[in-house]
């Protein structure tokens, strides 16, 4: 059995407060009391106390909790995140706050207590899939958020993001613009455990995860505008945010009868998994989102958004929280960024 405080304290003949003192508290006790007490405690074999319940008893962890998708390789692989998580980083370092990452799992159980046993002093939600549920989750704990879905926020809550649909309004127009009325939208886990391939959508809204449905919304709005109708756009689902995923689900709609001449991709990564499976169709034209590193060198037409400075303000709005709430409400630009991923409609 381990040993406890109170055996300490049992041990040195004084009360469990101080024997908590001498670790938390050094300056009330003698410098000869605490040695006592420390020496008993080293002979007992006790660690000392639990600092996360040492921590949240006087109301302060000193960490950030970062929740994010499922897979928590996602957060060390894809290259967005990681400079999202750069910018967290740095303004935490400032605070001498940690960072505590928490993949949540699918299941609204299983991702409720991963949000309940998270020992942070506030939580910044970046790209989750049932936002609502997460965020009435940190809600009834009584901790700070911030969001990067802004539209899944309430009046209340702190966000920082990009108005998603109409960043991808502006690539959209682009594409059409350059004559393509047969074109395929692509994201990863579009629908929980849809299968890689085409997808089945009623409209946008169907996506769950808010920048997915943003993002299919923007694209919709510009080809409606250009006379395409939701129904005649192929919606494909990837198995994941990866090059590999990308290249899987798009390859089999690029050798069907009638393949797409556009494909719109919902992330640079899954853009270039799309490049990499267009070997035998040279003039497709390929849009992605983000503007990564590997963008420019791919010549990737794409969407620029502060990856670095979304986090830093992320970071900020709960480590700096501003005065007026009003002041908590951060809409960051985007760029449309064109490259020769993309041009005119082949001739037939």
């Amino acid at each position: 059995m381990k040993p406890t405080l109170q055996d300490v304290a049992n041990a040195v003949g004084v009360s469990r407060s101080t024997v908590s003192n001498a670790y938390s508290r050094p300056d009330q006790l003698s410098a000869a009391l605490r040695a006592k007490i420390l020496d008993a405690a080293r002979r007992l074999g006790y660690p000392g106390p639990d600092p996360t319940a040492r921590s949240l008893r006087r109301g302060f962890v000193g960490a950030i909790g970062v929740l994010f998708t499922s897979e928590l390789s996602y957060a060390f692989t894809d290259p967005f995140a990681v400079r999202f998580l750069a910018g967290v980083g740095e303004v935490a370092e400032r605070h001498g706050a940690s960072l505590l990452l928490v993949p949540l799992p699918r299941e609204r159980d299983r991702a409720r207590a991963a949000v309940d046993n998270a020992a942070v002093d506030g939580f910044c939600v970046y790209c989750v899939g049932d936002e609502e549920h997460v965020l009435g989750a940190i809600r009834d704990r009584g901790l700070p958020l911030v969001t990067t879905a802004p539209e899944a926020a309430a009046p209340a809550d702190r966000f920082v993001g990009i108005d998603e649909r109409a960043a991808a309004r502006s690539v959209a127009a682009h594409v059409a613009g350059l004559g393509h009325r047969r074109v395929a939208l692509l994201g990863d886990t579009v629908l929980p455990d849809a299968p890689p391939g085409p997808l089945r959508l009623a409209g946008p809204g169907d996506a769950p995860r808010p920048t997915t449905h943003g993002r299919l919304a923007g694209f919709a709005d510009a080809f409606a505008a250009a006379g395409v109708p939701w129904p005649a756009i192929t919606v494909v689902n990837a198995a994941g945010n990866s090059r590999a995923a990308a290249a899987a689900a798009i390859a089999p709609v690029l050798a069907g009868d009638d393949p797409p001449t556009a494909v719109l991709a919902c992330s640079d990564v899954l853009a270039l998994g799309v490049l990499d499976a267009a070997g035998p169709h040279p003039g497709l034209s390929v849009t992605g989102f983000d503007d990564i590193a590997e963008a420019a060198a791919a010549g990737l037409t794409t969407v620029r958004q502060p990856a670095e400075e979304k986090g830093r303000l992320a970071a900020a709005l709960l480590l700096e929280p501003p005065a007026d709430p009003a002041d908590g409400h951060l809409l960051l630009p985007t760029d449309l960024v064109v490259r020769t991923s993309t041009g005119p409609v082949p001739r037939s």
